[in-house]
């Protein structure tokens, strides 16, 4: 904030003006005027030899001398005319009536200028004080008014600093404007030291203000570059004031959803494993606060939940009889089950720190064979916070997770194998408002990257784990229930992505997909039928088990009515029709619903065969129907 380079700038306005109170002072003509002249000028010179003793606010004070400077040389002009020798000179030196009382105002603005700039870059300046701006500061109010809440960063008492940050916040989240340039005069620096070492607000305006800048990518790069990963990381990781961490983890979200660079550097700063803790606490009885390290190799909560579950009765570990490398099968009681698993693995884990407590009192140390139980993060006085604060966080810890799993198998990754999807599968069932939709669209992200990725599917969505079970479970249940909120799409998607881990006999999945192709909500049958078509397409193995499921349910007849009167929707319509034609061909209730016409009239409509997804699809359905059909029909 504060540099060397300005003492450089003030040289020359410094000898500009001891020159004018030389000639001020020694002047033939206007003496009363120049008398005036002088005593304002040494004014100012006194103004800039305390600013040059000073640490000034280099931003603007480069501005504020440059225009000190113009003013003290049209000064020195004004003052070597008064001091013109002979009286032909004096006769031909004409200076105009108004000449003194505008460069009286003028050194009145160059005086405030200099005095505001000493009292924002003084250190315990008066806090209760309103400085207001300078006159420098009329044709561009804004800016100086960001360099005021600046330099409170730097100087200001704790208060003081609090609310400038919040100010600044309010500057960056009405006007982009604004923003870039808080971010240009150096205003990161100043709230990322805040966010370290400032009070319970003055951290959490800190840190709402740092995500309100983040708007673009280019302001992103810049405030990576200051280091925000690690500072945000760190407030999450040191156990402050759950206020402050929720506006921490917004910030996380915000950067990351602007910026695909965030998504790297904050997991490099391992602030995966902070937000599943804070999404965990009191998600889970027991679940966030202890990781249970044994000596030879780390074991996760999440591990030994599945590995405790495989041995439970009421789950069934088919994985030998699976044909498509991982589904579900429906446990109605699948979260009260999980919700024993994880109380009985806490036990466990509880008996083995009494054991180690009991060895170390008996021989003065833990035996090497017993696991270490560490913590996760700092958890002093959470219990004592108020739930809207609780939830708030969950809320900001579910959507930066959220944000940070977008396109991104490495993250998914690593939160599927923490106790995330467990967490996420109780908040959907227990949550309420801001925490359900962030935790929904959080596995919708992570359902999109395991769509295309065998791995992820296979280790995050196996048919032995608890708590994709659960997730499935809870998605269902939204769907099901069928009302376009929120929750809905997303819990559409997230099934859709999803459409390859399913058995053949896990027909509960297409009725209410089917179902809703009836909805009067376009937007939900769209959804609807490209989820469909994910279980009917050519990718996956079960298809024609799904197609017939399809047709059970009687989405052959909403089809038509989508591909003759859906608008926006029939191509999509149509697509998903031919897949399930070319699985099942020789369906009777295909027939019976029309498909046959339905595909020839389709073939007849330019803006449909023009589709280079439906030129590849149709023509093929048509003619494999037809065959079947006519076969059917000798």
């Amino acid at each position: 904030m504060m540099g060397d380079g300005v003492k450089q700038i003030l040289a020359k306005p410094i000898q500009l003006a001891d020159q004018v109170t030389k000639l001020a002072g020694d002047a033939h003509t206007s003496r009363q005027e120049c008398l005036e002249l002088k005593a304002k000028t040494e004014k100012l010179a006194a103004l800039l030899r305390q600013a040059a003793r000073a640490e000034l606010y280099e931003r603007p004070a480069t501005r504020i001398m440059q225009d000190t400077e113009l003013v003290l040389g049209k000064a020195l002009g004004l003052a070597c005319k008064c001091r013109a020798h002979g009286l032909m000179r004096r006769v031909f030196t004409i200076i105009p009536a108004t000449a003194f009382a505008k460069m009286s105002t003028q050194l009145d603005n160059s005086i405030a200028d200099v005095s505001w700039l000493l009292r924002i870059s003084t250190a315990g300046a008066d806090d209760d004080q309103f400085l207001g701006l300078p006159p420098i500061a009329q044709n561009e109010p804004i800016l100086f008014l960001i360099w005021d809440h600046i330099s409170n960063l730097h100087t200001g008492s704790v208060d003081v600093r609090s609310d400038s940050a919040a100010a600044l916040a309010s500057l960056a989240r009405d006007n982009l404007h604004y923003a870039k340039l808080i971010i240009e005069e150096d205003g990161v620096g100043a709230l990322l030291r805040l966010v370290k070492e400032g009070n319970v607000d003055g951290q959490e305006n800190a840190a709402r203000a740092l995500g309100f800048l983040g708007r673009d990518w280019e302001s992103v790069d810049r405030m990576l570059n200051a280091g925000v990963c690690t500072v945000l990381t760190k407030l999450l990781k040191d156990g402050g004031p759950m206020r402050a961490q929720a506006a921490a983890a917004w910030a996380v979200a915000e950067l990351a959803g602007n910026h695909f660079a965030c998504q790297e550097l904050f997991a490099q700063n391992n602030v995966i494993r902070l937000l599943v803790g804070h999404l965990a606490f009191e998600t889970v009885q027991e679940h966030s606060k202890y990781s249970i390290i044994p000596a030879s190799k780390a074991m996760s909560i999440h591990s030994v939940v599945v590995a405790t579950t495989a041995n439970k009765p009421g789950f069934d570990d088919d994985r030998s009889s699976s044909s498509s490398g991982g589904q579900f099968r429906h446990h109605p009681n699948a979260l009260s089950q999980i919700h024993s698993v994880i109380e009985s693995t806490m036990a466990s884990a509880k008996s083995s720190k009494a054991a180690a407590a009991a060895a170390t009192a008996t021989n003065g140390a833990v035996p090497p064979s017993k696991p270490i139980l560490s913590s996760g993060f700092g958890t002093k006085g959470r219990d004592s916070e108020d739930p809207a604060t609780k939830a708030e966080m969950k809320a900001m810890a579910a959507k930066a997770l959220w944000q940070l799993a977008k396109n991104n198998l490495a993250i998914c990754k690593s939160i599927t194998e923490s106790r995330a999807l467990l967490c996420f599968a109780v908040l959907l069932e227990k949550g309420s408002g801001e925490v359900r939709y962030n935790s929904t669209m959080a596995l919708m992200e992570i359902a999109r990257v395991a769509e295309d990725n065998p791995d992820l599917r296979r280790s995050a969505f196996k048919p032995t784990s608890p708590a994709a079970k659960a997730v499935v479970d809870q998605l269902l249940r939204i769907v099901d229930k069928g009302v376009l909120d929120e929750l809905l799409i997303p819990s559409i998607t997230a099934l859709g992505c999803l459409s390859r881990t399913f058995r053949a006999t896990e027909t509960r999945i297409i009725g209410p997909l089917v179902r809703l192709l009836d909805e009067r909500e376009a937007i939900v049958s769209r959804e609807s039928v490209l989820a469909l078509t994910k279980f009917a397409s050519t990718d996956n193995f079960l298809r024609v088990e799904h197609s017939k499921a399809i047709i059970e349910a009687g989405g052959a007849k909403h089809l038509v009515q989508l591909v003759y009167l859906g608008e926006q929707l029939q191509i999509e319509a149509l697509i998903l029709l031919c897949h399930i034609a070319l699985n099942v061909p020789d369906s009777e209730d295909l027939a019976q619903a029309g498909v046959p016409a339905v595909l020839a009239w389709a073939s007849k409509q330019g803006h449909m065969v023009q589709d280079f997804r439906v030129d590849s699809l149709l023509p093929t359905a048509k003619a494999k129907m037809e065959l079947y059909q006519s076969r059917g029909s000798r």
